[in-house]
C-alpha cells in the first residue's frame, strides 16, 4: 500500500456581524510548498464560514491525502468527530429531533472527508498559532471584501 501524501491544512472562518458579511481562509502546506485560499459571502454566519473553510481545504486537494486539519472551531471539529454519526443515523436530525443546521455544508464536509484520511486538530483561536493566524487573516480580509460588494 502506498503512503498518502501528508498535507497540513489550517482553516478559519470570519463574520463581520453574525449574520453579516463573512469570509473563509485556508492555508495548505505540503513540505515546503504553501497555498492560500479564501472567499466570502455578503450575508452568512460564522459557523457557515468555518464549515466552508474546511470543505474548501479538502476539495482543493487533487488526490487522496493524509490531512492534518487544524481548526479553531469546536463546532466543526465536534460536529465531525462526535455528532455527525448520530445525525446521519437520525436522518440529519439532532437528538431533540430538529433538523441539523447547515445540513448541506455538513453533508459536503462528510463527502470531502471521504476522499482523505483526516486527522482533526483543534487550536485556540487568536493565540498566536502561525497557521491559524494566517487562515484568520485570509478569512477576515475576505469578509471585509464581501461586505464591500
Amino acid at each position: 500500500m502506498t503512503e498518502l501524501p501528508r498535507v497540513e491544512a489550517f482553516t478559519d472562518g470570519a463574520c463581520k456581524g453574525n449574520p453579516g458579511p463573512g469570509g473563509w481562509g485556508v492555508l495548505l502546506r505540503m513540505g515546503d510548498k504553501e497555498r492560500e485560499l479564501s472567499g466570502g459571502e455578503a450575508l452568512t454566519t460564522n459557523n457557515r464560514m468555518e464549515l466552508t473553510a474546511a470543505i474548501e481545504a479538502l476539495t482543493a486537494l487533487k488526490r487522496p491525502c493524509h490531512v492534518a486539519l487544524s481548526t479553531d472551531s469546536r463546532y466543526v471539529m465536534d460536529g465531525l468527530t462526535k455528532w455527525v454519526k448520530g445525525w446521519q443515523r437520525n436522518g440529519w436530525r439532532t437528538a431533540d429531533k430538529k433538523p441539523v443546521k447547515n445540513v448541506e455544508l455538513w453533508q459536503a464536509l462528510v463527502a470531502a472527508c471521504g476522499r482523505h484520511r483526516v486527522e482533526w486538530q483543534w487550536v485556540k483561536g487568536h493565540a498566536g498559532h502561525p497557521g491559524n493566524e494566517r487562515a484568520d487573516r485570509l478569512a477576515s480580509d475576505a469578509a471585509v471584501a464581501a461586505g464591500r460588494r
